[in-house]
């Protein structure tokens, strides 16, 4: 289905132009207005797939507010359209986040390039965000062993005691265990926060190990059970570790 595409801007010759070209493109306008203000009304009211905002409206607020509560109220993806490319400019709307930027005059190719992209991006965005609240959920309801995880498409059961430790990877935690290794999008902080401190501790800013699975320390690293390898320890996490070895 062709993106729906709300258009706001003041210059009455300019948005009429903007909708033919989207037209044109095979997109559907659902709304158009020059006010800011009805703009945020607009999108919480229709739903476009994608808001193309000018940066610079006449009133008492201007493109980059529209859009910051656009995006507070719906999650909307806005590309803003501006005259400027000025570093000032630009740095003040980053504030938005938006999904892209269409530079005035325009030509065809290039709005239709910036609105694939943000609206592909935006529903991986979306996917993410949905894949953060299904593994939030089952973490928080019930008792939360074994550990639910999105790998390939599905969410995999994973058992705490066969863990050994979870890496950080950027924006991804590798999940290790005696024959497997899950990837998962998420940050080191947020698993910890789901397994139980009884059995884990995080030995590095990068690692979180089961205690029972290390077979020695050898500072600066850890040694794990059936030669799984070693995992360094931070020097800011070594006498925590220490202490939960040899608990006094």
């Amino acid at each position: 289905m062709p993106a729906t595409i709300l258009i706001v801007e003041d210059e009455t010759i300019v948005r009429k132009d903007i909708k033919v070209t989207l037209e044109t493109l095979g997109y559907t306008v659902v709304g158009e207005t020059g006010d800011a203000e009805q703009a945020v009304e607009l999108a919480v009211e229709l739903r476009p797939d994608l808001v193309l905002m000018d940066i610079m409206l006449k009133g008492t607020m201007n493109g980059i507010e529209a859009a910051l509560m656009i995006r507070a109220r719906t999650g909307l993806p806005v590309i803003f359209l501006t005259a400027y490319a000025d570093d000032d400019t630009l740095s003040r709307a980053r504030i938005a986040q938006p999904y892209g930027y269409i530079l005035k005059p325009f030509k065809a190719v290039d709005v239709h390039t910036a609105i694939e992209m943000a609206v592909y991006k935006h529903s991986q965005d979306s996917d993410v965000i949905k894949e953060r609240d299904e593994l939030y959920q089952l973490a928080t309801t019930g008792n939360a062993n074994p550990l639910f995880l999105k790998n390939s498409g599905k969410l995999i059961r994973l058992r705490l005691e066969e863990i050994y430790y979870v890496a950080a990877l950027k924006d991804y935690v590798g999940i290790h265990l005696k024959d497997k290794r899950y990837i998962t999008h998420g940050t080191l902080k947020n698993i910890e926060a789901r397994l139980p401190s009884t059995d884990f501790v995080r030995v590095h800013r990068s690692f979180i190990v089961r205690l029972d699975k290390i077979a020695a320390v050898e500072l600066p690293n850890v040694i794990l059970d059936n030669d799984k390898g070693v995992v360094p320890i931070g020097e800011s996490y070594s006498s925590k570790l220490v202490d939960r070895l040899n608990p006094r």
